[in-house]
C-alpha cells in the first residue's frame, strides 16, 4: 500500500510506473491500481535453519536472474526499494546495473533488505526516525499512506453508525489479530457504544458479534471512512499507525508482539510519547483491561480530543509525495 501511495504521486508527475512484487496481495492490488506487474518468485531468508537458508539462496538466485532480466527489459531510470524479500534481488539488479536506487523503510526498524542495499542507494526514506540513520543519505518522509477520508456524515451512514452514538473501531493486521480479536468480543460484549470489528478472514469464522451493536466483519473495504467514523481506535502498531494519524485519531495500540526487532512496541511508542495512543502489551491483554482502557478514554472527552490533536499533529500527508520526488531526484542524476 505505500508502494502503491508513491506509484500514484510518480504518475500525478508524469512519470511512468511499472512494480515487480511476489504471489501475495500485490497480485491482485497493483493490477486493480492501474500498474503493470512483473511477478519474482523469491523467498525470506531463514535464520538459524541453514537448509531452509540454502534453498532459500537458491531461490534468491533465481529471482535476482529474473530481475536482471525484467530490469532490461523495462529500462528504468530509478528503482524504489520498498522493503522485503522481493525488493532484494530487484535492488541488487539496481546496483549492478548502475541504475539510480532509492530505499523506503515503512518501519521504526530497518529490514534486513534495506540494511543492505541502503550503502548503494541515493536516499533512504524512513517512516521514523532510526537512531544510526541520520546524514545526507537518510531522510524521515513518514509512511505514505492513501488519502484520509473527509466526509465523517457520510462515513457514519456507510457503516450505519448513528450521528449521537460513539464508535470504537477494532481491526488487526490483514489477517486479523487473535489476542485482541478474542479480547474485544467480551470486553465489548454489553458495550452501550457501536463498535465495528474488522476481525480479518482468518479467525472470523471462531468469532459472534454479541450483540445488534456490535458490526463484526472479516474486511472492510473502505478502511479511510470506518477509521473517519469512528471516536476511538483499537490495533496493533503496524504502518496503520500512520493511517490513525492521518484521520487525528486517539487509539489503544496492542503491538504484535512478534514482530521484526519487537517494531510495532517502537511504533506504538512512539504514538504514546506523543500522546497520541495508550499501549497495552500484547502479553498483558485481558478483555477487563481493554473494557477499562476503552471506557475511561470515551467518559473523558477532554482527553479524547487532545489525544486526537496530538494523533493529527504525528501525521505525514505528503511522504507519498516527498518520495516520489526523491525518485525522480534520483532518476534525473541529482
Amino acid at each position: 500500500m505505500p508502494a502503491l501511495a508513491v506509484a500514484d504521486a510518480l504518475r500525478a508527475e508524469g512519470a511512468e510506473v511499472v512494480f515487480v512484487g511476489g504471489d501475495r496481495a500485490e497480485r491482485e492490488l497493483v493490477p486493480a491500481a492501474g500498474y503493470e506487474l512483473h511477478t519474482l518468485r523469491a523467498a525470506p531468508l531463514p535464520r538459524g535453519r541453514p537448509v531452509q537458508a540454502a534453498r532459500a539462496g537458491l531461490v534468491a538466485a533465481g529471482a535476482l536472474r529474473e530481475a536482471m532480466r525484467v530490469v532490461g527489459q523495462v529500462r528504468p531510470a530509478a528503482i524504489l526499494g520498498a522493503g522485503g524479500y522481493v525488493a532484494g534481488p530487484v535492488g541488487l539488479s539496481a546496483v549492478l546495473s548502475r541504475i539510480a536506487l532509492v530505499l523506503s523503510e515503512a518501519d521504526s526498524h530497518l529490514g534486513l533488505t534495506n540494511r543492505l542495499l541502503a550503502p548503494f542507494a541515493r536516499r533512504v526514506c524512513l517512516a521514523f526516525p532510526i537512531d544510526g540513520r541520520d546524514g545526507g543519505r537518510y531522510l524521515v518522509t513518514g509512511r505514505p499512506v492513501p488519502r484520509p477520508a473527509t466526509d465523517w456524515r457520510a462515513a457514519r451512514a456507510r457503516f450505519g453508525i448513528d450521528a449521537r452514538e460513539s464508535c470504537v473501531l477494532v481491526f488487526g493486521g490483514s489477517q486479523g489479530a487473535r489476542s485482541i480479536n478474542q479480547a474485544a468480543v467480551e470486553a465489548f460484549a454489553g458495550a452501550r457504544f457501536h463498535v465495528l470489528h474488522a476481525a480479518g478472514e482468518r479467525d472470523l469464522p471462531d468469532l459472534q458479534a454479541p450483540g445488534p451493536h456490535y458490526d463484526l466483519r472479516g474486511y472492510l473495504p473502505d478502511f479511510g471512512e470506518a477509521i473517519l467514523a469512528c471516536d476511538l481506535v483499537v490495533a496493533r502498531a503496524g504502518g496503520s499507525i500512520f493511517e490513525i494519524a492521518a484521520h487525528g485519531k486517539p487509539a489503544v495500540l496492542v503491538p504484535y508482539p512478534y514482530a521484526t526487532a519487537d517494531h510495532q512496541t517502537a511504533n506504538a511508542r512512539f504514538m504514546e510519547r506523543a500522546g497520541a495512543a495508550v499501549v497495552i502489551p500484547d502479553a498483558e491483554l485481558t478483555p477487563a483491561r481493554l473494557a477499562n482502557e476503552v471506557g475511561r478514554l470515551l467518559s473523558d472527552r477532554g482527553r479524547l480530543t487532545a489525544m486526537a490533536r496530538a494523533s493529527a499533529a504525528l501525521a505525514r500527508p505528503n511522504a507519498a509525495r516527498d518520495i516520489a520526488h526523491e525518485v525522480l531526484a534520483a532518476a534525473r542524476g541529482r
